[in-house]
Formats: structure tokens, C-alpha cells, sequence
């Protein structure tokens, strides 16, 4: 059966839908209903290099700022959304307006029990090209130790 642009066009609301309301729960610092669009296996993977939150860590990271009433604040300036074709499994891309200013997330989304869920979210800095050498130079030392440590691993 072919998937018609008006049921595409349905989809990819209800998904515009869905991360619009996660990011408003995090700028309301709606704990529950943050994590309530996130599945239970869900990965965040933050901006800095040692981020690679599982669900679970990522609930514990996050608890005081939610609970001060002051997560973040993330508004998409664009988004674009992919579909496959079983209509189960989502991705995106977006730019963001934040606190870190113009930022790029991307992510997946899975269809649970008949409902969009985030399984997997990517936030990054971006960086415009003619300024990566100075943010290069700034992290480099920092890198360097993070690369040793793990290459020992």
C-alpha cells in the first residue's frame, strides 16, 4: 500500500508535534513529561564529548535542574523529517535556538504502542567554518587528555 503525502504529512506533524512538546517540557522543566516522549531505552548525546547519556543516567544528570525549574530552552528555527517506509521509525534534523546560541540536533523516533517516542537525540554546537580553528585551539588540551584516557580503555 503506498503511503499517500497527506498520511506523510500526518506523520510528520504528529513527529513536529512530539519534539516541539519535548523541548517546551524541558524549558518548563516538566521532568515527566520530558521523559514521558522519550522511550525507556533512549540516548541523549550532549555537546561535550564525554555526554553519551543512557536513559537512566541522563534522568539522574538532569533531576536538579528540572527541579530548580530551569532545564533548558531549545525552539527549532527548522526541521526536517524522514520517514522509513514500515512508518515505525523516524529521523531529524533541526537548528535550534538555545542558551549556547544556533545549535544542530538530530535524532530518532520510534512508534510505541501507537504513539511517536525519542529514542535517540544528538545536540551540537555549531561551529561556522571561518571560527573552528579557534575552537579547535580552545579544546585541543582538553582533548588531548580525553583522547589518552580513552585509548587506555
Amino acid at each position: 500500500m503506498l503511503v499517500t503525502t497527506l498520511q506523510l504529512t500526518a506523520q510528520k506533524t504528529e513527529i513536529n508535534t512530539v519534539v516541539d512538546a519535548w523541548h517546551k517540557a524541558a524549558s518548563d522543566a516538566d521532568f515527566d513529561a520530558y521523559f514521558g516522549l522519550m522511550t525507556k531505552d533512549g540516548v541523549f548525546i550532549g555537546t561535550d564529548a564525554t555526554e553519551n547519556w543512557q536513559n537512566k543516567d541522563f534522568k539522574a544528570f538532569s533531576k536538579p535542574y528540572f527541579d530548580k525549574g530551569k532545564a533548558w530552552s531549545f525552539t527549532a528555527l527548522e526541521r526536517n523529517i524522514y520517514i522509513d517506509k514500515s512508518k515505525k521509525i523516524a529521523w531529524f534534523d533541526e537548528l535550534l535556538d538555545t542558551q549556547m546560541e544556533i545549535c544542530r540536533g538530530s535524532g530518532v523516533l520510534k512508534k510505541v504502542k501507537g504513539e511517536w517516542k525519542i529514542v535517540h537525540y544528538v545536540l551540537s554546537i555549531a561551529i561556522p567554518n571561518e571560527n573552528v580553528d579557534k575552537v579547535v585551539d580552545l579544546k585541543k588540551d582538553k582533548d588531548q587528555l580525553l583522547k589518552e584516557e580513552l585509548k587506555q580503555n
